[in-house]
């Protein structure tokens, strides 16, 4: 893995998890009680023993940048080891990244400073936990110049992803983003393979890839519209099954984009389930990120004698219960809840309080939000959409520091 680059492109604006992404970065958006997004990722890299990674940030990226200078500022540089944060330089002239292609081809300079023979290119917006060491090896030993990590998906859903036409030896054929019609696996016709975002590079390959990319006017400069395509005609380009039986980490083939509240809310529920879908709890493959030193989460007998209850929840360090009930939700660091509050299928993010009396309901709070007492969220739809947004599924959201009236 040493002459491997990861590459995490952690720049994305997650305008449909708004208002979560109001203030900050998709990959910065926290999740499970006590992580970030990006935090999976970057466990992928350390674990897998990637130790160059470079960041690439572009939207709203201080919380971001503040979350890996306080928990991933563990790489030794006198190793050659870094995780370093790269804003948009604009080597280009004045412009922002202009697409996934577009963000490696304005740092190019850096890959040419590279000695390293294999670009490992990362989305830091997804949940998952993957052993890319395995899939370098089949990298390697199939002589492929790109490999594009994949899932077998029923191939009625697949049309909502990126999909791969494949031989028998798993050699990509066609990629096509979002079919009407999707390609089905050899000898299973009712499953196609969708593309993670997940790609290994041959170094020379992608510098070769990007500058033919950037002369042409009309192309997005996207890896799945335009960089991919093409290479397939021209390259050996392989598909790696996420399911593969090789790498260290427990296979449980867990992988959700949360690009909307409702994903992003569903994959924090998953975590409550008796067996969840993803293991956090692997101790050779655990989920680092920064946590801040708090006292331990307890229960509070209240003054009317009702005892603070948890129920099927995740809890975080520095939360107190004092007589209130929760009941299979995610309650993150420093929250309060009060006597006779009830949480009910909810997430609360950091420092929020949850006044006497109060009811919460399929809701997501964001940081430092103070409800006030015998305050209903959650429980009436109609007065909920006067002042919060409501996803599709109804999980209503109250954005970070919220005042009420």
């Amino acid at each position: 893995m040493q002459d491997t680059l990861a590459v995490v492109l952690a720049g994305g604006m997650g305008s449909r998890l708004s208002p979560l992404t109001d203030d900050r970065a998709k990959p910065a958006v926290p999740f499970g009680g006590k992580y970030r997004i990006i935090d999976f990722t970057l466990t992928n890299c350390l674990h897998s023993g990637l130790r160059k990674i470079l960041v690439l940030t572009q939207y709203k990226s201080h919380s971001l940048q503040k979350h890996l200078r306080d928990g991933w500022s563990v790489f030794n540089p006198e190793l050659g080891e870094f995780i370093t944060v790269i804003p948009p330089q604009m080597r280009k002239g004045g412009k922002w990244y202009e697409g996934t292609a577009d963000a490696l081809f304005h740092n190019m300079w850096l890959l040419s400073r590279s000695d390293s023979k294999y670009v490992v290119v990362l989305s830091g917006d997804h949940i998952y936990r993957m052993d890319y060491e395995a899939m370098l090896e089949e990298h390697i030993a199939k002589d492929a110049k790109l490999t594009i990590a994949c899932m077998e998906v029923p191939k009625n859903q697949a049309s909502a992803f990126g999909v791969m036409a494949v031989d028998s030896d798993h050699r990509i054929t066609s990629f096509i983003e979002k079919p009407s019609d999707p390609p089905s696996i050899p000898g299973q016709p009712e499953s196609s393979l969708a593309s993670m975002g997940i790609y290994i590079f041959s170094m020379e390959v992608l510098q070769q890839a990007l500058h033919q990319d950037s002369e042409v006017e009309s192309s997005s400069h996207d890896f799945g519209k335009d960089i991919i395509p093409k290479l397939i005609e021209t390259r050996s380009v392989y598909a790696y099954q996420f399911n593969s039986t090789k790498g260290r980490v427990s296979r449980d083939s867990y992988w959700r984009d949360v690009g909307t509240i409702d994903s992003f809310y569903e994959a924090n529920m998953d975590l409550l389930e008796p067996v969840p879908p993803m293991n956090l709890y692997q101790k050779n493959w655990a989920i680092r990120t920064y946590e801040p030193q708090l006292p331990p989460a307890r229960t509070v007998s209240s003054a009317t004698g009702n005892e603070g209850i948890f129920i099927n929840s995740i809890i975080s360090n520095g939360v107190v219960n004092s007589g209130g009930s929760v009941h299979h939700s995610i309650i993150s660091a420093s929250v309060v809840i009060n006597d006779s509050a009830t949480v009910v299928d909810s997430i609360l993010f950091d420092d929020v309080e949850v006044g006497e009396g109060s009811q919460l309901v399929n809701c997501i709070i964001d940081k430092h939000v103070k409800i006030p007492p015998n305050t209903q969220i959650g429980v009436n739809t109609a007065e909920d959409a006067k002042r919060f947004k409501i996803s599709e599924k109804g999980i209503v959201v109250v954005p970070e520091s919220y005042q009420f009236d």
